[in-house]
């Protein structure tokens, strides 16, 4: 790290599960800031203890990012470089960690990115459906514009790809069949850990496994787009 007037904020790419997902260049940065900012600091630090880096951590989350925000921001003025690590994956989806980013931006300060591990990308590739264009809409609301949201989902042609709770995934389904129809679907649990599993086929079939099963881990689910010869049954 070159000695600079401001520091930097990299934004670094954690595993989504297999430590060993890693990329090289994340581990060195982790290991040379001054300080790591983390979404749950306790996850952070198995990823530390596996690789042997003993850089300083400090949690940040939506909890606490009003006050934390100006902290590492002041550090980074002070010439010191700050890396942003979420619980896994990339920093800023589904999370509030965006915030730092933009307040580092603010303050004209470099920010980097150290590309990494997804979600959404490891679901994608395995899911069978179209990459070429996709619409990610990360977790539904539990209650607020739910339903409206779902409808206005299934009237577009991407793919379209969402996280999940495996506390609310059964009801998710059904509610996905009502409006999609037996639309193609994968649903891909615990991505790169030890109990991978995907599941492909139509809303119905998936519904049907669903029935009665106690789900586990982190939930991705991709939903193929509305087709064109369906849109013209329907004009």
């Amino acid at each position: 790290m070159s000695h600079k007037e401001k520091g930097c904020l990299y934004v670094v790419s954690t595993p989504i599960g297999n430590l060993g997902d890693i990329t090289y260049r994340s581990v060195e940065i982790l290991g040379q800031v001054s300080l790591i900012a983390a979404e749950d600091t306790r996850r952070t630090r198995i990823l530390l203890n596996h690789y042997e880096i003993a850089t300083p951590l400090s949690s940040y989350n939506s909890y606490n990012q009003t006050r934390k925000g100006p902290e590492f921001i002041k550090k980074l003025n002070q010439g010191e470089d700050v890396a942003l690590v979420s619980d896994a994956g990339t920093p800023g989806v589904s999370d509030p960690l965006y915030n730092l980013v933009q307040l580092a931006l603010e303050q004209e300060m470099e920010v980097i990115s150290i590309p990494g591990p997804s979600a959404i990308l490891s679901a994608l590739t395995v899911s069978g459906l179209p990459m070429d264009r996709f619409r990610f809409e990360g977790f539904l609301p539990r209650k607020k514009r739910r339903k409206r949201i779902i409808q206005e989902l299934a009237e577009h042609s991407e793919t379209v790809v969402l996280f999940e709770s495996p506390l609310r995934i059964e009801k998710t389904l059904n509610e996905l069949r009502e409006v999609f129809g037996n639309r193609k679907v994968a649903l891909t649990r615990e991505l790169t850990k030890m109990h991978e599993e995907v599941l492909r086929g139509g809303l119905d079939d998936l519904c049907k496994a669903n029935e009665g099963r106690k789900w586990k881990g982190e939930i991705t689910l991709v939903l193929s787009g509305k087709s064109s010869k369906n849109k013209s049954k329907e004009s």
